[in-house]
């Protein structure tokens, strides 16, 4: 044991970790409990000094009362002369509460010295949030702009104590309002025979059981440890769909822009396509001008802002200009100058806070278990569109500053937030933002308290706001939209050309057919066919066991891989040595016999089934298994397969470098006895010896 280990161990045994304070600069005292990092409050067992907080995911697998160190070194719990557990064992209960609740940990270490920073972002993103919010509640989901507000807030307030993340902000996305707001079209237009009494409460009630849902979903997928999925699907599907998204957003806030929002309601356009062949038909002879000219003139005012917002990023007080909120109080106080409303702009008029009968209600009631079924489906995808929206942010963040988060952790916060979320009615699912989050570590934003004071900043305007944004024309909330368009659509370009010069096929056809299928069909469509064609990718790699042939170094007793090394030879004639180069599962294994045989008859050139062999039949076959940590039962199985055709042909048959975890699994399942002692050696060279020996006893 080195000396440090020892330390740590002795320490241990007295009183456990000693604590250390809290540094402002870095923050090194407090931050993701799964952090392991430097400056990020999180250590291994084996660095000098452990401090009191979490050791990453790990700690929360071993066994209670167990120190880390000695968890590994399998050393028994000591008891101090009273009987009781000594001091750090009677501490893992609260240190398991900073774990799961990590606002127990950074709230009690809290310098007002970052309260500067975290007040001045938490204000600045609330500026942006509350127009987005009204915009995404109004103008995508179909529902009260006082639903979106709500949605932005309460959220916000959870993921803040639960979440890990620092600078992740939690609020409604355009494109999950939008999934919301198709879910609420279709169900109140599902049979064009019947009319609900109180399409209100109809709406208010899909929303609210599809928040539920959503996080529900997220939270269990937390629960049972499947952050994981963020890996899974591939980052062009993502694209084609939040390009695609985009696409449909634009379509639909043209509408509004251009004042035919009660032409629309006469025509009815379904689809996209419908939508857009309907502006192209209407947008030049049935648009109000007044509308027009305000949409279009508060949009050109914002992207004016923020390109002079962010070509002037290095002066503090230019950069933190809040452009949105700018244009909503002037446009705001035009209207009610000029009274545009009396000329036909929409305004967004009183917006009492009503969600129902009372402000907090159990979402599983009557009125919205009837949706239940048909709003699942829709539920699923958010959650998984949601999450690696926040997981892209949170890693991002993470790793500009130093710190690590927890895919399971993070699901936890988001699914507890919208769970809390739903019970205020009509609330909208909320999830993690890329655009809002980075703003928020850029303007300062060092903690969570950022995403209170963002919160708080919200709910105060829901209450005592909202009356002033009674002329606000409905065009500008569009325009606003819009805007949030422009960034969705940012990167798309880059990321097409990258995987044309990368010459990424498939990723551009699963790119291009998310988001034409989003596109014609629907979103549901789009992403529901991409996530299965993904998926199937993904199975499709990783059932192809990695396998390789191995050829000796001339005058060396060294195999290396013949694909990799052109020096390498197999010069043992019949003699066919293979290596596995990952851990055998039921997944990986399954095709092994097929790729054992044409490795055996091709070798690694490529060809095609029906190529004539030019390789021979092998005479001996050697396995070499280093890489093979572990091994499953159906792997076993398949493998014990595999080695009894081999030797029924009259096969020889060796295996090399087996791990001592592998090997008891063979003889578990009678492989040692069917090929026998002699068959297993040390390494390649062991083996090569017996089989040199055999030929010559059996030339003889």
């Amino acid at each position: 044991m080195d000396p440090t280990s020892s330390d740590i161990h002795t320490h241990s045994n007295q009183l456990g970790p000693p604590q250390h304070g809290y540094n402002v600069q870095t923050l090194s005292g407090y931050g993701s409990t799964t952090s392991s990092l430097p400056a990020s409050g999180a250590v291994t067992p084996r660095t000098p000094g452990l401090v009191g907080l979490e050791v990453g995911e790990r700690t929360a697998l071993l066994r209670e009362g167990r120190d880390p160190g000695e968890a590994e070194a399998g050393v028994s719990t000591p008891k101090v002369p009273d009987g009781r557990p000594p001091l750090w064992r009677r501490q893992s209960r609260w240190k398991r509460m900073k774990y799961y609740i990590p606002s127990t940990s950074w709230i009690p270490q809290y310098s007002f010295s970052l309260f500067a920073g975290d007040f001045l972002a938490g204000i600045t993103v609330a500026s942006m949030l509350i127009p987005q919010s009204v915009s995404y509640a109004s103008s995508l989901a179909k529902l009260s702009p006082v639903t979106g507000l709500f949605s932005a807030a309460i959220p916000g307030i959870v993921y803040a104590l639960l979440g890990t993340s620092r600078q992740l902000n939690v609020a409604p996305e355009a494109a999950l309002s939008l999934l919301v707001g198709q879910a609420v079209d279709d169900i109140l237009h599902s049979d064009p025979h019947t009319h609900p009494i109180d399409p209100n409460a109809v709406s208010i009630a899909i929303s609210t059981i599809i928040t539920f849902q959503v996080g529900l979903i997220s939270f269990l997928l937390g629960l049972f440890r499947l952050g994981f999925m963020d890996v899974v699907l591939s980052r062009a599907l993502l694209r084609g769909f939040v390009t695609a998204v985009a696409v449909v957003i634009m379509i639909e806030q043209l509408i509004p822009m251009f004042g035919l929002t009660e032409l629309e309601h006469v025509l009815q356009p379904k689809s996209t396509l419908e939508k857009l062949l309907f502006l192209i038909e209407n947008a030049f002879t049935h648009a109000h001008e007044l509308t027009t000219f305000i949409s279009f003139g508060a949009l050109g005012v914002l992207v004016a802002l923020r390109t002079f917002r962010m070509t002037f990023k290095k002066y503090w007080f230019i950069y933190r200009l809040p452009e949105v909120f700018i244009v909503v109080v002037v446009s705001t106080i035009l209207s009610d100058e000029w009274e545009w409303d009396k000329d036909g702009v929409e305004i967004l008029g009183s917006v009492p806070i009503n969600t129902g009968n009372s402000l907090v209600q159990f979402p599983l009631r009557h009125m919205t278990l009837k949706y239940l079924r048909k709003t699942t489906p829709t539920a699923i995808l958010i959650s998984v569109v949601g999450f690696l929206d926040s997981i892209v942010a949170a890693k991002q963040n993470a790793g500009r500053f130093g710190y690590s988060i927890s895919p399971n952790r993070e699901l936890v916060a988001l699914g507890a937030g919208n769970i809390f979320g739903s019970f205020v009615p009509g609330t909208l699912p909320a999830y993690g933002s890329i655009t809002r989050s980075k703003l928020n570590g850029d303007l300062g934003g060092r903690t969570q308290m950022a995403s209170l004071v963002t919160s708080t900043l919200v709910l105060l305007a829901t209450f005592f706001l909202l009356p002033w944004l009674y002329y606000l024309p409905k065009c500008v909330l569009a325009s606003i939209i819009c805007l949030i368009v422009f960034s969705l659509l940012g990167e798309f370009p880059h990321d097409a050309l990258f995987y044309w010069k990368m010459r990424a096929w498939i990723d551009l056809m699963l790119m291009s057919l998310t988001f034409f299928l989003t596109i014609i069909w629907n979103v549901e469509i789009g992403i529901a066919v991409s996530v299965v064609i993904s998926l199937l990718l993904v199975v499709r790699r990783s059932s192809r066991t990695r396998l390789t042939i191995l050829g000796r170094i001339p005058g060396t007793d060294r195999w290396k891989p013949i694909d990799e090394n052109p020096e390498a030879e197999e010069d043992a004639s019949g003699v066919l040595i293979v290596r596995i180069r990952e851990n055998l599962d039921f997944a990986n294994t399954a095709q092994l016999k097929e790729r054992l045989r044409r490795l055996e008859l091709y070798g690694h050139d490529k060809h095609h089934p029906a190529d004539e062999p030019h390789r021979h039949d092998a005479n001996v076959l050697v396995f070499h298994l280093a890489d093979v940590d572990t091994i499953d039962a159906s792997a076993v199985q398949i493998f014990y397969e595999t080695v009894e055709t081999y030797k029924s042909r009259g096969v020889g048959l060796y295996i090399t470098h087996l791990r001592s975890g592998p090997r008891a699994l063979f003889e578990k399942a009678g492989i040692v006895d069917m090929l026998g002692e002699d068959a297993f050696c040390k390494d390649v060279a062991s083996a090569m010896t017996r089989i040199e020996q055999k030929m010559r006893e059996h030339a003889l």
